[in-house]
């Protein structure tokens, strides 16, 4: 009995070392290969072309170009100061009769001609090569070095002044040197690598480019779905984290609910009487999108939905729509989605919080949501406050919302408010069809910040997508009997 107990206390030990073991080298490479959420987050925006523009981290290489130049003309006209030189004297001494070992001003002119080499060939000629920062910080270092040797240092009465001078002449374009490589060049290939990758997501549309007018009513979700999409977090489908999220969901609303309690004002009847003016017209607008024939197809995704787009002025801009087929009354659906708002993030995966906040009347009222950071943190956490209403226009019913300024729940560190402009879900009965409906979403968020368009529009058609297949699941759901 003994020799079996040592046997399985032995075959148990090297259970758990390997356990452990193989837990500690997944977590190793996830370390080495996943580059936090915050610094891919800058490094993508920072070194991404905007619409042919410079990328912001080129932009701020030139800055200190620029800075270069002038620090180093400034600490010339110290020198010049110091010395006891006119600016006159200094300009005939220095410049008109220039003689390398009694002048500094050639120094100033190294850093101009630094200064008109680099922005020209990384400003207005956009190149994406090392080379010619090297060879202007070679050159300079050269130049100082030899400047060192011919300067006729007996005649300076500060010297110092003279050798922070030369010295802040040659730190400057080494900096600049490796700004460049370490920095600019890098960061702006990383942007455009991503790009790439990103344009050959899993999700490629089955058709693109298509003109078409609609045949299909659309809308846009009214609280819930309008916002910054996001990727589920790992392992979301399981049963475990699911709880967990929920749980964590739960103690945040939690935490907002102290907050509005504390600051939360009653609406006076002239504040209801606005909020129904802007509930009025927002539903003609919607019922105005459902039918427009001004819709173009996007993307047609393997399960026959459809996104559509539509171009407006700015400020609306680019509004988005996805149609498809959901096994749900649409009568049933669209009261479930207003009704139980606040249960959103539990099946929604793109939403964190969702709270009622104002009961206006029994079909309008105002909520607030939030999302958590997409695409590895690309597009932050956002947050929103909702005027809803809910209403039945013809054959749809719909739910509409729109963002309205709250002064009585302000902004959260680390989230950034954001607008929906325009934005509704719309359900219609299917002809000869039981408990199936069309279902809508249209959508027009301005997520605010600087964004690439490129990244707001691709991250808003995935939302789309996940949406749908979260409301399916939602509504099968609502068709099981409850035990």
């Amino acid at each position: 009995m003994a020799e079996d107990e040592r046997q399985i206390r032995v075959a148990a030990e090297l259970l758990l070392k390997s356990s452990i073991n193989s837990q500690r080298s997944s977590i190793t490479q996830r370390s080495i290969n996943r580059t936090p959420d915050f610094i891919v987050s800058e490094d993508l925006i920072a070194g991404v072309m905007q619409n042919g523009r410079m990328s912001s981290i080129r932009r701020f290489f030139c800055l200190f170009v620029t800075f270069d130049f002038l620090f180093i003309f400034l600490m010339w006209l110290i020198c010049t100061m110091i010395a006891g030189e006119s600016l006159k004297s200094a300009f005939m001494n220095q410049i008109v009769h220039y003689h390398i070992k009694t002048s500094l001003f050639d120094i100033v002119m190294a850093a101009i001609c630094r200064f008109t080499i680099l922005l020209m060939s990384y400003s207005l000629l956009h190149l994406n090569h090392w080379i010619i920062v090297a060879l202007t910080t070679a050159i300079t270092c050269a130049f100082l070095i030899v400047k060192v040797f011919l300067f006729d240092w007996s005649t300076s009465n500060q010297p110092v002044f003279q050798v922070l001078l030369i010295l802040t002449s040659f730190v400057l374009p080494w900096v600049e040197a490796w700004f460049l490589d370490i920095r600019v060049l890098p960061q702006e290939t990383q942007a455009r690598n991503w790009f790439s990758n990103f344009s050959e997501n899993e999700r490629q549309p089955l058709l693109r480019g298509v003109t078409s007018e609609t045949q299909y009513s659309s809308i846009e979700p009214p609280t819930g779905t309008f916002f910054t999409p996001m990727d589920s977090p790992n392992h979301s489908d399981d049963e475990d984290e699911g709880s967990r999220r929920q749980g964590v969901s739960r103690n945040m609303l939690k935490s907002n609910d102290m907050l509005v309690s504390k600051t939360l004002t009653p609406l006076t009847p002239a504040m209801i009487e606005n909020y129904k003016r802007k509930v009025f017209v927002l539903v003609q607008n919607c019922h105005d999108l459902l039918q427009s024939k001004n819709w173009q197809i996007e993307s047609i995704m393997p399960n026959s939905d459809i996104i559509f787009y539509m171009d407006r002025p700015k400020p609306e801009g680019k509004i988005l729509k996805i149609v498809g087929e959901v096994d749900a009354s649409a009568t049933v659906l669209v009261d479930q989605l207003f009704d139980e708002i606040e249960s959103l993030p539990s099946w929604n995966k793109l939403v964190t919080e969702s709270k009622k906040i104002q009961h206006i009347d029994n079909n309008t009222d105002i909520v607030y949501q939030a999302t958590s950071p997409q695409g590895g943190g690309i597009i932050g956490a956002r947050d929103f406050v909702i005027l809803r209403h809910r209403v039945q226009y013809g054959n749809y019913y719909i739910n509409t919302g729109t963002s309205v300024p709250f002064s009585s729940l302000p902004s959260r560190s680390n989230v950034v408010r954001a607008e929906n402009n325009i934005s509704c879900w719309a359900a219609e009965e299917l002809p000869n069809e039981q408990n199936k409906c069309r279902f809508t979403w249209i959508i027009n968020t301005n997520l605010k910040g600087w964004l690439p368009q490129k990244i707001v529009d691709k991250s808003m058609s995935t939302a789309l997508v996940d949406f749908m297949t979260y409301v399916r699941k939602y509504a099968d759901e609502l068709q099981r009997p409850s035990a």
